[in-house]
């Protein structure tokens, strides 16, 4: 019993003492959190125009096949038999079993092309 007295009388002033700087810090924390010319890691940066790709961005690109249908969908298939799913389903409805050249960003982990353009040949 003598030593858990011991203990508590020991470790209850480091403890009060803890406690008492948390509290004292608090507002310099709440006051630094809430003035964001503080901390310029959080201001967020300006979305660029649409007009403006950034340059991290994938190019366009333009595929040359023909649009055909592939279970329920239309997908472009190229002359070597490659086939990319169409994001655009309604442009591409206009070009199904005709030859085309799209244009647009492929997204190569879905082989997607995100269709800016599907013109005839």
């Amino acid at each position: 019993m003598k030593k858990i007295q011991f203990a508590l009388s020991m470790m209850l002033p480091v403890m009060t003492l803890t406690a008492a700087l948390c509290l004292a810090s608090l507002p310099a924390l709440a006051q630094s959190a809430s003035d964001p010319s503080r901390n310029p890691t959080t201001q967020q940066q300006p979305m660029p125009p649409d007009n403006q790709t950034p340059a991290n961005a994938a190019a366009e690109k333009t595929f040359s096949g023909k649009i055909v249908k592939s279970a329920g969908k239309l997908v472009l298939t190229t002359a070597d038999k490659t086939t990319y799913q169409i994001d655009d389903q309604q442009k591409a409805q206009d070009f199904l079993n005709k030859s085309v050249k799209v244009t647009g960003v492929l997204d190569a982990a879905t082989g997607t092309i995100r269709v800016t353009a599907i013109d005839p040949v």
